[in-house]
């Protein structure tokens, strides 16, 4: 019915209310984006009431198997993919640092720890293992330091034609002289794959340099993914490795279950706070009237349809969930809405493995380089000191949960032929455990063993796979080329709506925690400023800038703007 713009009627009207004082706001969702609007909005006197259809964390939640408890212990933990907070992040370990946790000083920010190494897993080749580097002391920088940084770090990965490698650090140069405009027009429009010239060189450039960092990290593929988005998360990750502005160590996990560690301190944090929780109410539709938004149609944990009303509206849906809800009304009273239509997701999903032994992989993540379903995993029981798993997890005989991450699914496996979506789920983990054995048993070493494995669970989000209509309700937004023209802001035309959530525009440009807790800081702002509220506005961190690059921007702008392209950019 949103979509036809035909406003359906209520069968009765639940108006939002809370325990705190204040203008009232519905969060519509329970994910990062939600959580942190709902908790810089309670923090500043707003009465606040969150709508979750499923569970709060959404997709960075953990969850419980199913029948898996024994003798008074724990579930065994799951996860939709685990979680990898980077020190590129600022705006997400603030928010956690004001979150409490018992014993720690910083709250739940103390809870993250830094895996010491990360390994490329080669099928068929020698693996390769690397020292994760700290924070570490700023030092001064200029292009050419950059540069020898880069060459090292790229000459360990030995098959690497030196040429090849010298070519990609030049490609890096480019890329980190260019100003800003060229960014949002040339590299925005640029594939990856293109900018790299991927498809002139080897077979490892293209699988660990071009398809390894967009598949694996940023889950989208080389040849469709911006240049300016995959660029900007390189040069990130380059400085934090550099110790230049980074919250912390390039690689940071939880040390327990996400919602041990991290989703129920929050939610506990929250209602202390006065926020209302309404979990397993799905938003339906958001009725628009009068030039604002005059309700949302919400169907109740009990299946029954109600219309709450309050003074603000946070919409903080995926955006595959959130464009259902917006009539065509709303999308002519804002244009960015129907923009939001052209924004695409992909399939990124997780599936783990209990095991009755400690597998001997690395003290980290692990990414199968030449896996067909790009699949990166890590061992977690090490992570989480403070967790004895056997006996706090499961029957007591499982010892580590191998959590990986799934983010090719149309392309066919070695097991079966077919792609991961066409693949039941037993075949899907079958076909996983063949994937991971063929990158970490090939070097003589039975390092995953069949009969150490005690059992499975891939993420149920996941449905119909194996039929015609496979559906994922946990999608990834993706970054193909223009994707950045067609985010919206958090602030709408709408005067009582805003928007939150991993696809709006936020400085990291990228579908990640980070940017889901910087779009909920955002769209607080543009509620208090649209109500002219004196509270302090929330922070927001954008990514570092090395200023010792910023005459070469300068000089860059200049050559932009007069058609000329980057002074490095020799072909």
């Amino acid at each position: 019915m949103a979509a036809l713009g035909v406003e359906a009627p209520a069968a009765s009207a639940a108006p939002v209310t809370s325990a705190a004082g204040g203008q009232s706001v519905a969060v519509l969702g329970g994910g990062v984006a939600g959580l942190t609007a709902a908790h810089e909005l309670a923090e500043r006197g707003f009465r606040v009431t969150l709508f979750e259809r499923r569970a709060l964390g959404g997709k960075a939640r953990s969850m419980d198997v199913p029948d898996s408890a024994k003798g008074g212990r724990k579930p065994l933990p799951a996860e939709h993919g685990f979680r990898f907070i980077p020190g590129i992040y600022h705006n997400l370990p603030d928010t956690m640092r004001r979150i409490p946790f018992p014993g720690n000083r910083h709250g739940v920010w103390d809870n993250l720890v830094a895996p010491k190494e990360m390994m490329f897993a080669r099928t068929g080749q020698e693996d390769l293992r690397l020292p994760m580097p700290g924070a570490g002391t700023p030092q001064p920088l200029t292009l050419d330091d950059i540069r020898r940084a880069l060459t090292g770090v790229l000459g360990t990965f030995q098959r690497l034609p030196a040429r090849e490698v010298a070519y990609f650090v030049d490609r890096l140069a480019v890329f980190l002289t260019s100003c800003q405009e060229r960014r949002d027009s040339q590299w925005e429009s640029t594939p990856w794959w293109t900018f790299t010239r991927a498809a002139q060189m080897s077979y490892d450039y293209q699988r660990i340099l071009a398809v390894g960092v967009t598949r694996n990290i940023v889950a989208t593929k080389a040849e469709e993914a911006s240049t300016r988005t995959v660029g900007s998360l390189l040069e990130a990750f380059l400085f934090n490795a550099l110790g230049r502005g980074a919250d912390g160590p390039l690689d940071r996990i939880l040390n327990a279950p996400t919602n041990e560690a991290w989703i129920d301190p929050w939610v506990t944090r929250l209602r202390a706070l006065g926020v209302e929780f309404k979990v397993g109410w799905t938003v339906r539709e958001v009725t628009y009237g009068g030039g604002k938004v005059t309700g949302v149609q919400v169907e109740d944990a009990d299946g029954g349809i109600q219309t709450v009303t309050a003074d603000h509206y946070v919409s903080a849906l995926p955006v595959e969930h959130a464009r259902p809800t917006w009539s065509a009304a709303m999308r002519a009273a804002d244009p960015q809405l129907a923009r939001c239509d052209q924004l695409r997701t992909d399939w990124m999903t997780g599936i783990q493995f209990y095991l009755t032994e400690r597998p001997d992989i690395v003290h980290g993540h692990v990414d199968c380089i030449d896996s067909q379903w790009s699949l990166t995993a890590i061992a977690q029981a090490e992570h989480w000191p403070q967790r004895a798993f056997a006996a706090d997890y499961g029957d007591g005989t499982v010892v580590d949960c191998l959590s990986v991450d799934i983010s090719e699914w149309d392309k066919p496996g070695i097991l079966y032929g077919r792609t991961a979506k066409q693949c039941t789920r037993e075949e899907v983990a079958r076909e996983v455990w063949a994937q991971l054995k063929a990158a970490l048993n090939d070097t003589g070493k039975t390092v995953l063993s069949d009969s150490k494995l005690h059992s499975w669970f891939l993420d149920p989000g996941v449905s119909g796979i194996g039929t015609p209509n496979p559906q994922n309700e946990d999608e990834l937004l993706i970054h193909p080329t223009g994707t950045f023209h067609n985010r919206p802001s958090a602030a709408t035309k709408i005067p009582n709506f805003y928007l939150a959530g991993d696809y709006v525009a936020v400085p990291i440009d990228l579908a990640t925690m980070e940017g889901a807790n910087t779009s909920g800081r955002l769209a607080a702002n543009a509620l208090l400023d649209r109500v002219g509220s004196s509270a302090p506005r929330c922070t927001v961190t954008p990514l570092y800038s090395a200023p010792e690059l910023d005459f070469l921007k300068n000089s860059d702008r200049l050559r932009h703007r007069l058609g000329l392209p980057n002074v490095f950019d020799v072909g």
